[in-house]
Order: structure tokens, then sequence, then C-alpha cells
């Protein structure tokens, strides 16, 4: 089956991969254009970029895919199906009717619509979340369902973990769908739930909360984005593990008297196990400790 692939991120480039390992080989890959990151704010493709480079496959870099440049170019490879994956920007019409598009999401739809599945699914403490394949439509990830698998989510899951499992179902999903043209099924709208973007607010740990709560927000954003503790004179100490324990001092202290630090919170503590200080890197809670009692 002809495909063109639409992606960008590095979860996307992994159902890339996986695409591409298949009949189903795209001949063409648009993703979003180059962008500033880091302190330097140098220039940087997306991860599907770099991806599509490595395994020759024809690249298109659109200021916005809704183009009729890039719309013209989407039609030249005449594809019978466009798949997208984590593409983020907003494809309209008359794209969106020109062609038939499958969707690859990391959450079992309607559970988990929008940007940022795996941390939600991962801070909400659900069981199990896994990976949909549906039809694009004009609604945010609301689509007729096509095909849809479990994952369950372990206590020690991070995103980098879970993520990893995802995109390998999502792209056997994928291929699946693809092979097969399964029949597609409405979404119960009673049951959608939206997973918003993470904002910097969704990284800092707030000690008014329970510490359970906490250490599942440090594993939905670790090691891509980051929780952090905010210390007395105002910055920010990251923090890529952490551990529940019963005991711990009052909520919103800092203790530094035990092996590892500890956070105390309305319900329990967090032992702080790996972290990050400003502008120093990742190290082990002991390790800062140590340092810190110099």
């Amino acid at each position: 089956m002809r495909t063109v692939f639409l992606g960008t991120s590095e979860f996307a480039g992994g159902v890339l991969r996986r695409l591409a390992a298949s009949p189903h080989r795209p001949s063409l890959v648009v993703t979003r254009p180059d962008r500033p990151q880091g302190r330097g704010r140098k220039l940087a493709a997306p991860p599907v970029a770099d991806t599509a480079r490595e395994l020759g496959i024809e690249l298109d870099q659109p200021a916005s895919v809704n183009d009729v440049q890039a719309r013209t170019r989407i039609a030249q490879h005449a594809p019978n199906v466009i798949c997208v994956c984590a593409f983020g920007a907003l494809i309209k019409e008359p794209l969106l009717s020109e062609h038939v598009m499958l969707n690859v999401h990391p959450s079992l739809l309607p559970r988990w619509r929008g940007a940022a599945p795996i941390e939600r699914s991962l801070m909400a403490g659900d069981p199990e979340t896994g990976a949909s394949i549906m039809k694009v439509t004009a609604g945010l990830d609301s689509g007729p369902v096509c095909l849809q698998a479990a994952e369950p989510i372990t206590a020690d899951d991070t995103y980098g973990s879970l993520a990893a499992r995802l995109e390998q179902l999502g792209g056997e999903l994928l291929i699946r769908a693809l092979d097969e043209s399964p029949p597609c099924h409405a979404q119960d709208e009673s049951l959608a739930t939206y997973a918003e973007k993470i904002t910097a607010e969704d990284r800092r740990l707030d000690p008014a909360r329970a510490a359970t709560e906490l250490e599942r927000v440090v594993r939905a954003l670790s090691p891509h984005i980051g929780a952090y503790v905010e210390l007395g004179d105002g910055s920010r100490l990251g923090l890529s593990s952490a551990r529940v324990v019963d005991q711990g001092p009052a909520p919103g202290v800092l203790s530094m008297d035990d092996r590892l630090p500890v956070l105390g919170c309305a319900d329990g503590a967090l032992e702080l196990v790996a972290v990050k200080p400003p502008g120093r890197r990742e190290m082990r809670g002991e390790e800062y400790l140590r340092g810190h009692r110099r």
C-alpha cells in the first residue's frame, strides 16, 4: 500500500522505523520545520526528520502542511493512506478530505485525547493504557477507532519505559491496520478525557499534595521533561527518580539529615533518589547530600 508519513516527535520516529520496515514503506515523510533549541537556541531538526534522512526517505518540512505547495507534494506521491503520529500541528481542510488518514495515538481512546497521553496516564495512576489507530477528523483525536490494544502500566514505569513499549505496540497496530483495513467505530464521547500539554506548573512538585501523587509526576516526566523541587532560595532542584516513604519532615520541608534528601508532603514523604542541581549534571541523592554538607 502506498503511504506518506506525517510525524515529528521521537515517539513518531520509532513508529516511522516500523512502517519503513514493512511492505507499506512511505515514499514521503512530512514533518515540522527545524526550530531553535537549547540554551544556544541553535536550529535543530525534529527527530522524525533525522529518522527519514537515516532511512533514505524523501523529506518535506513545510511551514504548514495545509499549504497548497505541501498538499501538492503529498498528492504527487498518490498515497492510499497518510499515516500520522505525533505530528503536533493542526491538519485542516481540504487536506483532511483529500486522503484517508490513520493516526497512531498512545492511549486507549477516548481516554486521554490530546498532547500528553502517556504523561497523563502515569500521573493519574492508571493501571493500563494502550495504543489506538483512528481515522483523522477535524476533532481532537475524536475520529473513529479502527484498532486498539492495551498495555499494563507497572509501578516502576517512567515515561521512557512506557513510551518505548507503546511505540512498538502502535507501530505493530498500524501495520495491521494497513494490512487488514478493519472497520472503524465511533468513540463514546461520554467517556472522553483530555491529556493537556505539560506546563511548568505540572513540573513543580507541590508538597501540599500526597507523596504518592508526586512520585507519579516524577516518573511521568522522566527522562524527557523533568520534575523539580523549589528550593528556599527560589532555585530549582531537578528530580528524575524518587521513592515514597511513610515518615519524613513537615510538609514543604526538605530534610538533608538522612542518607537521601527527603521532602515532606501532605501525606507521607518523598526520598529524592536522583537529582539535578541548578547548572550541574544529574547525580544520586547521596552525592548531592555530600556536596551540600561540605
